[in-house]
């Protein structure tokens, strides 16, 4: 049941060069190395787990290393700006929620802290990247974590170089296949982690399933915002298949699989999963209102100005007057809505109960989270650890 697993003195994963950061040595080293003051879990990271995203950070920099070798032999140079964008993705934010996800999921499932569960898990985040390009692209966003959103700063080297033709259709066109490259690397990264054949047999389809949720969720997110008509059951379809399954159940599911875990193991994962994915994407929906733009990253009421029907809004259409309703209806998805727009939305989100409802929702979901946790006896103790303090800091962030 838990077969072909890779111990700590395994070696240096295929494709990634020895003595780097994911490396047994210079990895577990890290992943050891509490600061001080520190709460600890069973496998001695930080509860935070700084030193498990640095070593995905590490594996992610490694992988980027080699492909700029390949990019290089293929348009000498001209490719560079192109991981220019990734790096510069990866490199500012982000949460690492989905490898963190996946690693426990392998260590829950009694599988050993090694280098090549760490790729495999970072590759999880070459998904995402891939996911956000394309959202951002979609939904006209200007930034993302503080920074041009791919398309836009595609465009903005067209301009700076004087090319030829529409500088924001290149720059569409560029995000697109950058976000296409992400998605392609993603499946290469994870295959050649260095984790047994029969092991990524085992994970591979759940992994593929992951793929293809996270894109159908999109495809309805878009839908929702031009078929319009708030309605909470499609709002939530949309939480689960973009989000919830995504962030937390099917990473746990993949890490888990890689272990060999058993279908009772799995299906806890999905009882912890589920409903824990579906509060922290309910606690987004409130940050893309009310969240503070330095912290978030994207400008306040982002959200709003893109048409998002999200629970948020559609508890509040179900509860609202009708100018309350009318308000609503002028607001979402107007592009240029200006702050004092916002505040008039903002304020019926609030006067409508939809924000206390949301925030109950949050609190339900995470507390049956951490009861399917507690009734899954067979998840190794430093996992049930990690995996407890996972649930607190993805439902009660603040970015």
């Amino acid at each position: 049941m838990r077969q072909d697993r890779p111990g700590t003195g395994a070696g240096t994963p295929a494709g990634i060069p020895a003595g780097t950061a994911t490396g047994t040595t210079a990895g577990n080293a890290a992943g050891n190395a509490a600061g001080p003051g520190e709460p600890t879990d069973g496998a001695g990271s930080p509860a935070g787990d700084p030193a498990l995203r640095a070593r995905v950070d590490a594996a992610l920099g490694d992988f980027l290393a080699e492909q700029q070798l390949g990019l290089g032999q293929i348009g000498a140079g001209d490719l560079d700006p192109v991981l220019d964008a990734l790096r510069d993705l990866l490199g500012h934010g982000g949460k690492r929620l989905r490898p963190a996800f996946c690693y426990w999921g392998w260590r829950g499932a009694g599988g050993p802290d090694c280098a090549e569960i760490v790729v495999a898990s970072a590759a999880l985040e070459l998904l995402q990247a891939g996911a956000l390009i394309h959202d951002d692209y979609i939904d006209a966003s200007d930034t993302r974590r503080g920074r041009p959103a791919a398309h836009r700063r595609f465009a903005a080297l067209h301009r700076s170089r004087g090319w030829a033709g529409d500088a924001d259709g290149f720059g569409a066109a560029a995000a697109i296949i950058l976000g296409d490259l992400c998605l392609s690397w993603c499946d290469e990264m994870f295959e050649r982690s260095g984790l047994p054949v029969t092991a990524l047999f085992r994970a591979k389809p759940v992994f593929q399933l992951m793929r293809t949720e996270v894109m159908a969720g999109q495809y309805l997110d878009v839908l929702g915002q031009h078929r319009g008509g708030p309605d909470v059951d499609a709002a939530m379809r949309v939480v689960r298949y973009k989000a919830a399954k995504y962030t937390i159940e099917r990473p746990l599911h993949v890490g888990g699989l890689l272990a060999g875990a058993d279908p009772a193991l799995v299906a806890a994962y999905s009882g912890y999963g589920l409903p824990l994915g579906e509060a922290f994407q309910l606690r987004d929906d409130i940050l893309g209102v009310f969240g503070d733009p330095v912290e978030t990253g994207k400008p306040a009421g982002d959200d709003l100005r893109e048409g998002k029907q999200t629970v948020l809004v559609a508890l509040a259409y179900r509860q609202a007057d009708a100018a309350a309703r009318a308000a609503l209806d002028a607001g979402l998805g107007d592009r240029v809505l200006d702050p004092v727009g916002v505040d008039r939305l903002r304020t019926i989100l609030t006067e409508t109960g939809a924000v206390a409802e949301v925030e109950r929702m949050i609190e339900a979901r995470t507390g049956q989270a951490q009861e399917a946790l507690r009734a899954a006896a067979t998840v190794e103790p430093a996992a049930r650890a990690a995996l407890e303090r996972l649930a607190v800091a993805a439902t009660t962030r603040r970015v």
